[in-house]
């Protein structure tokens, strides 16, 4: 069975190394509450706002933060394996360096993060907000960026290997040593203009 909790606000408490398992939080608040080394397994987030919230090296499986405000949150060495943020926003948060393995991100506000040498591989993110985030050194590989804004992305060395590039305008992002493959470059080509032929 599974718990639900609706409408609660948390303050300042104390949820350090915490397990988390088969819970539904929806319309709550979380106020500099401790999630340090916490896990969550089978737990939905829906319409939460989580406000200097520490989620340091929290692991979080098959989870799920569905439309949720993520303000003044530190994430240092957070996991996210097979989670659902569809609709989520980070804003003045600490991201880095964060691992999301598979699940699904889309329509994720991500604009100007700093994603610096995260780990991202195999993960859905249809119309995510990328614009002016720094993904320098950064994996972003397998990912579905169908959609997905990357106006003034910072690209720089960031191995984007297996993931759909077909919306990127090379001609809008800082793009110095990002790594790509063949399929991509032909891709990338005809953004560019070029007559690619065999």
């Amino acid at each position: 069975m599974t718990e639900s909790i609706v409408e609660r606000t948390f303050r300042r408490e104390d949820w350090y190394g915490e397990e988390l398992t088969d819970r539904e939080y929806v319309d709550c608040e979380f106020f500099d509450v401790d999630l340090t080394e916490a896990t969550t397994r089978r737990v939905t987030f829906t319409n939460c706002v989580f406000s200097g919230v520490r989620f340091n090296a929290s692991r979080h499986v098959d989870s799920a933060f569905l439309r949720c405000g993520f303000r003044r949150c530190t994430l240092f060495d957070a996991e996210f394996t097979g989670c659902k943020l569809v609709g989520s926003s980070f804003t003045e948060s600490t991201l880095r360096p964060v691992t999301v393995l598979g699940g699904d991100w889309s329509f994720v506000g991500l604009a100007g993060a700093d994603l610096r040498g995260v780990t991202i591989r195999d993960v859905r993110m249809r119309e995510t907000d990328l614009a002016k985030a720094d993904l320098t050194e950064a994996v972003l590989a397998g990912a579905d960026l169908s959609g997905a804004i990357l106006r003034g992305a910072r690209l720089t060395r960031c191995d984007l290997r297996g993931s759909d590039l077909t919306t990127l305008d090379p001609t809008t992002v800082e793009r110095s040593g990002a790594i790509i493959d063949a399929a991509q470059a032909m891709i990338v080509a005809q953004a560019l203009g070029f007559d690619v032929r065999g």
